[in-house]
């Protein structure tokens, strides 16, 4: 499979960008890594990890764990350890059957530490070994989250969804609607929140359905979430705190209906921005690259139903100003990763899913 001829061109705070398919035809694909050769890997939700090169997808990778494929469930986010050129490991999050988990029904998410062996633009997986996994399956089809990143100390920051049962975000023991943070071997660092209730694995709790995480360079992290109609929120999730859902919100049921007490309460964090309509936030990151000197420092999210590539202006822990780039134009942005060119790279949910590279015009 190669791409099409397509490129789009517009104006921006950085200038003229210039949006170029760069492959195409992948399934739904979810989420993208950089090889440290140049080739790129994707997640498919249907449950393949394939090699990008020069606009061509290869065939699946083997040893993917079998997925849960329905609803929003399925093979999600991908991420290399720190140190993979030589270990070749990478971490995978899914959503996992209850018959492959040991558990009576349902499912839930989970993690996969793996070593990546390549060959040509395939390979295989070995040594695979779930890490995490929700400690509570349920029948629920939606709201699994999901992203892995590795922290600046080498732990790994899991986003997981409340599955789409509200109550479960406020539930300390359990381990939906929350941030989790490991070890890469899946045991829980000395220095996680552990506050009295919580689970071990906890970093912090009362999120809806967070589909984005980036660390920044000081090893803060950041995540975007769904809120329901309305109340998309940018969070700075800070160990043993509590954001909210679904007790506040800035949004509304899909029926119109209130939400929980409102948007403030005592002992819950406020997000650092939010969206009102929603935009379905989706991947993240932030911009540490030269290619785009104005963005240096900001992040960048995307949109599934806002279909939008969105460029917030970063003051610190403060949302200057929003952009929003490319409207309408590029179908549902799943993911949003910056590039060891120092491109934009985005990836679109779509049967027919594209990967799509974004720089000033001419580079």
């Amino acid at each position: 499979m190669s791409a099409p001829a397509f490129a789009q061109t517009i104006d921006s705070s950085a200038g003229k960008l210039t949006a170029t398919v760069i492959a195409d035809g992948l399934s739904h694909p979810w989420a993208l890594g950089f090889l440290p050769d140049g080739r790129m890997l994707v997640t498919e939700r249907s449950g393949q990890l394939r090699v990008v090169h020069d606009g061509v997808v290869g065939e699946p990778i083997d040893g993917v764990p079998n997925v849960y494929n329905e609803g929003q469930g399925g093979l999600l986010d991908v991420a290399l350890a720190p140190d993979f050129e030589t270990s070749g490991q990478i971490y995978l999050t899914f959503s996992e059957r209850a018959e492959d988990a040991g558990q009576q029904r349902g499912q839930g998410t989970a993690v996969l530490s793996a070593k990546l062996v390549l060959d040509g633009d395939g390979g295989r997986l070995e040594d695979q070994k779930v890490i995490l996994r929700m400690n509570k399956f349920t029948t629920t089809n939606r709201h699994f989250g999901s992203r892995v990143v590795v922290g600046t100390d080498g732990n790994l920051f899991v986003t997981l969804g409340e599955r789409g049962e509200q109550d479960r975000a406020q539930d300390f023991g359990d381990l939906a609607g929350a941030v989790a943070r490991i070890a890469p071997d899946g045991s829980v660092p000395a220095d996680n929140p552990q506050v009295d209730g919580w689970a071990p694995e906890l970093w912090s709790k009362g999120h809806r359905n967070p589909q984005g995480a980036a660390v920044r360079a000081d090893g803060q992290l950041f995540t975007v979430e769904h809120g329901a109609r309305g109340g998309d929120e940018l969070n700075n999730p800070q160990p043993g705190a509590n954001y909210g859902w679904p007790v506040i919100t800035y949004g509304v049921d899909y029926s119109g209906v209130p939400i929980g007490v409102g948007t403030e309460k005592a002992g819950m964090e406020q997000p650092l921005f939010y969206w009102d309509p929603s935009i379905s936030p989706s991947g993240l990151a932030f911009y540490d690259a030269d290619l785009i000197p104005e963005w240096k420092g900001d992040l960048l999210t995307g949109g599934l139903s806002g279909q939008v590539l969105v460029h917030l202006d970063m003051d610190g822990d403060t949302v200057v100003t929003e952009e929003r780039l490319f409207q309408g134009e590029l179908g549902r942005v799943r993911d949003v990763r910056v590039g060891p060119d120092g491109a934009v790279y985005v990836l679109t949910d779509d049967g027919n899913g594209k990967l799509i590279r974004v720089a000033p015009e001419g580079k």
